[in-house]
């Protein structure tokens, strides 16, 4: 039986696709029916009632609203009949008599206004709302402005909050002409709960809605009031948001979402509020030299006045003492004295030429970059017992699935807009397992949470597998004919019942049954894990259990099932897949393997390749302070903030002979350079990247880059070139061609094909594909094609909580900023919302020590001492402390705890044991 249905739109026979409406029908015919409260866009549910689309159906008494009126066969509709348009026409006058005119519109060219002049009406006929019944102006939120004299009751905003974003923030009061969208109890907005998303903003078709740098003082604005759009990649997180940057006067005046494969027109607060980092004043706009008779290298410059520590230089200049300095450490010490820390902020075009630089140039494979600080323990975990570091679904398969885990991260603050699938997930119906020592927005969502102890993730997870395999509730077929290895993990698992893990863990054993049995008998499972799983000594011990809870269940390979890491940075996915890590090559070809290195030397012109993997992140810095390294190139990396042990690597920076920085800020970093070369952000260069969901995106150029800063794929160039390299590329476009003579992940995907379509996913089968979701229905790439069972025994952490340091210290990002802080807090939205450095700390601890929030303590490690405002927060444990790392002036990698993970070399971030006081006052001078 077909699922088409035939039917009549103005006379012609058409046909419509199970659940489409005549509204759809009608567009995908070339006639756009006019429409307010229904917006064309996913995740939207059309609400029909506004009455602006409606149409006239035959043998019908009354008309229907065409955008929730599913045809039926036979139906005869006719969209531009008299009696549909008179009433269209009085609908769109009724609305227009309460707006204010057209000259002070909020947005002079809204939606609504298109539409009324789609349907000839200029004015109205009918009176205005009394003034004393117009809402006031609610201008209290920094990034946004309610003007609810523009408001129709659509009830966009409130879908946009409700269904689309899932924050449930807004809802309808009144009655009548009186109703009116509200913030939580009628809440101003900036006061309110609101996460500043900004998607009611983007849906407001009238401008009652808006953000605040479109509106005058007068709030009046106009949304087109642009010179173009460029359509890119927000620069964030790892979740890849398509965004249309709208440029005005050579600047980016606001942004908007679009729909793109990984969020479908959904931003968050820092995507859509966060762009104005670029036209920050500390930007770098020409390169920089230290001054000889600059003081000690320190954290000691101003980023507003750096030319007390630097002088201004020409590029040749600069380039020719960068290339100096790196090249005669090279020479007095060898090719070992020198390395490499690249960016995953920048494209995959740079993190490939600046890996190969460091290789080509200096015959060695010291080059890393930040996922070793973030996901280096799943990547080893993965490609041990699954044979690929990526994904193998991506997030947005979790519509697909029957339950879900998120375990180890925090979705609605470190990726909000994958976080918005979650929440729609449950909303459908899906059962969501949040595990944490940290509770978490997600929690409400949740069918279960489990809050842990900190550090106790293996114990947990093997207790879950532990009644898996007890009752049988594992896929027989699925482990015989995929894995290697079960009957010996089986065996391990025996000893890990519930009950023996309950003390340690702190969770009952009858909620570790009921989420094993939740999970092993669902058809479709995914498992999301963040850097709460990764970033311990055990951090790929947590991984390895995770992949083996997903093979015993056989949820893996299939719609709406996975394993899925929330990559951290914009390019965390696409630096690792092109070669900034120590003990690979692109596309995790090993640097021990002689045909791997006889590949590159081929395309690299002879190059001898190093077989000897390179040092970490952390090795580099350690032999940084042991002067066994003594030159180093940075690229938009900031190891004086990110390293967990900060001032142990600040001291170690301080000690180089020849330290590179190519950033566009004077970075904690930037402090201790002898070069710094200006490089252009994101908005303002050419070039590919890749997310947490393998989709290989386009990123396009917005706006030029302030003075003399430039492209850092350019940079590169022209260092290895003054370094004797003979480099030839003329754009990105050259790179990424080269790149594909490697990567077999690029198979299928050219440049001009992303030029065209903006993302394409990898694995790509043909020109046309545009990329497959889901891998490995049919086998892993490992031997016999079988994934590995690897057992994890518990470990404990490197520290334990004692009488000097009693409680235990976490760390991790908030929603408005981002890593070390050095682009969101000089956005002037995210700085204003999230201005001061913070901890939290449940309550009752608080009220024990006497501190009020608000009020400052000191923290304390064997590492050293912070001061910082302690802020209230129930969701964290009474013996814990939660620290976000991006504020400088309490940095919290000064306490976290180096100590390294055997296997995937992260450090342990998430666990120290911390010692909390009162912060004294400093007593007054006589």
């Amino acid at each position: 039986m077909s699922d088409k249905v035939t039917f009549t739109l103005d006379g012609r026979t058409v046909e419509a696709d199970a659940g489409e409406t005549i509204w759809e029908v009608a567009k995908r015919e070339g006639t756009l029916i006019p429409h307010l409260c229904h917006r064309d866009e996913p995740g939207y549910r059309s609400d029909g009632n506004c009455r602006a689309c409606m149409v006239e159906i035959e043998g019908e008494r009354t008309l229907a609203a065409s955008c929730i009126r599913v045809p039926t066969d036979g139906m005869e509709v006719t969209s531009q009949s008299v009696r549909a348009d008179t009433a269209r026409k009085m609908v769109m006058e009724m609305l227009v008599a309460d707006q204010p005119a057209p000259d002070a519109a909020h947005d002079k060219s809204s939606h609504l206004w298109d539409m009324a002049e789609a349907q000839g009406v200029e004015g109205s006929r009918f009176p205005a709302l009394e003034p004393d019944r117009i809402p006031l102006l609610d201008d209290s939120h920094v990034a946004m402005s309610v003007n609810l004299d523009a408001c129709i009751q659509c009830g966009l905003c409130v879908r946009a909050c409700r269904e689309v974003q899932v924050n449930d923030v807004i809802g309808m009061a009144g009655r009548g002409h009186d109703a009116c969208p509200v913030f939580d109890f009628d809440d101003p907005m900036g006061a309110s709960s609101c996460v500043a998303c900004g998607e009611c903003v983007q849906a407001c078709p009238t401008g009652a809605l808006m953000p605040s740098a479109v509106l005058n003082e007068a709030q009046v604005g106009d949304r087109a009031d642009i010179d173009g759009e460029v359509k890119s990649i927000c620069p964030f997180c790892g979740v890849g948001c398509q965004v249309s940057l709208k440029v005005r006067d050579g600047q980016i005046a606001y942004v908007e979402g679009i729909n793109g494969p990984a969020n479908e027109g959904r931003l968050c607060v820092k995507g859509r509020f966060g762009f104005d980092y670029i036209k920050h004043p500390h930007r770098l706009t020409k390169p920089l030299i230290r001054r000889e008779d600059a003081p000690a290298k320190g954290l000691n410059v101003d980023p507003a006045n750096p030319f007390t520590h630097f002088r201004e230089a020409t590029w040749d200049e600069a380039l020719e003492v960068a290339a100096k300095g790196l090249t005669r450490a090279h020479d007095e010490f060898g090719g070992q004295s020198v390395a490499g820390f690249g960016s995953a902020k920048c494209s995959n075009e740079e993190a490939y030429l600046f890996q190969k630089f460091i290789r080509q140039t200096f015959g060695h494979n010291n080059v890393d970059h930040c996922t070793r600080l973030c996901h280096a323990s799943s990547v080893a975990a993965l490609m041990e017992n699954v044979g690929s570091g990526a994904v193998t679904a991506t997030f947005n398969e979790i519509e697909n699935a029957d339950v879900a885990i998120v375990i180890g991260a925090n979705p609605t603050e470190n990726h909000p807009v994958a976080a918005t699938f979650f929440k729609q997930f449950t909303k459908r119906g899906g059962e969501l397992i949040v595990m944490d020592p940290r509770g978490q927005a997600l929690k409400r969502h949740a069918a279960h949470m489990l809050q842990f102890r900190p550090g106790t993730d293996v114990a947990l997870l093997n207790s879950i597998m532990n009644v898996i395999v007890e009752e049988e509730l594992y896929d027989r077929q699925y482990i015989a004919g995929f894995t290697e290895g079960f009957e010996e993990f089986a065996e391990h698992i025996r000893d890990f019942a519930p009950e023996k893990m309950a003390d340690l863990t702190g969770i009952d054993p009858e909620t570790i049954r009921a989420v094993a049995r939740t999970f092993a008998t669902a058809k479709a499972g995914m498992i999301f894990w963040g850097m709460g799983i990764s970033q311990h000594i055990h951090g790929t011990d947590n991984s390895r259990c995770l992949i083996a809870l997903a093979l015993m269940c056989g949820h893996v390979g299939r719609p709406g099932a996975g394993l899925h890491p929330l990559r951290g940075q914009n390019n965390v996915q696409g630096a690792s897949d092109a070669g900034l890590i120590p003990m690979v090559l692109p596309d995790y070809q090993s640097v021990a393997d002689a045909n791997v290195r006889d590949l590159f030397s081929d395309i690299w012109g002879g190059t001898e390749i190093s077989a000897a993997p390179g040092l970490t992140v952390v090795e580099i810095v350690n032999a940084m302070y042991a002067r066994d390294i003594r030159g180093m190139y940075v690229l938009g990396e900031n190891p004086a903030m990110s390293d967990p042990d900060v001032e142990h690597a600040r001291a170690a920076l301080a000690k180089l002979d020849t330290l590179v920085v190519q950033d566009i800020f004077l970075t904690e970093t930037a402090n201790f350079a002898d070069v710094i070369l200006p490089a252009a952000a994101w908005p303002e260069k050419v070039g590919t990247v890749t997310n947490t969901n393998r989709q290989v995106q386009m990123g396009r150029k917005a706006v030029n880059a302030p003075g003399e800063a430039r492209e850092d794929w350019e940079i590169v160039v022209q260092l290895a070139n003054a370094c004797g390299l003979n480099w030839d590329y003329d754009a990105p476009s050259d790179v990424f061609e080269e790149m594909k003579r490697s990567m077999k992940s690029l198979n299928n995907i050219t440049w001009d094909r992303l030029m065209v379509e903006s993302a394409v996913t990898y694995p790509s089968l043909s020109p046309e594909d545009p990329g497959q979701p889901v891998v490995f229905g049919d086998g892993f790439p490992r031997v016999e094609g079988r994934a590995r069972f690897a057992p994890a025994q518990v470990t404990a952490p490197a520290e334990t909580p004692d009488a000097d340091f009693p409680m235990i210290l976490t760390t991790g990002r908030q929603l408005e900023h981002w890593h070390t802080g050095s682009m969101t807090r000089r956005s002037a939205v995210l700085d204003a919302l999230e201005p001061e450095a913070n901890c939290s700390i449940h309550p009752r601890t608080l009220r024990q020590m006497g501190v009020e929030p608000g009020d400052k303590v000191r923290l304390t490690t064997r590492r050293g001492s912070i001061e910082i405002m302690a802020r209230a927060d129930r969701a964290v444990a009474e013996d814990m402390v939660f620290l976000p790392f991006a504020y400088v002036e309490a940095a919290a990698n000064i306490l976290t705890n180096p100590v390294l993970d055997p296997y995937g070399k992260i450090p342990e971030f998430k666990y120290s044991a911390v010692r909390l006081e009162p912060a004294v006052a400093p007593v007054a001078a006589e």
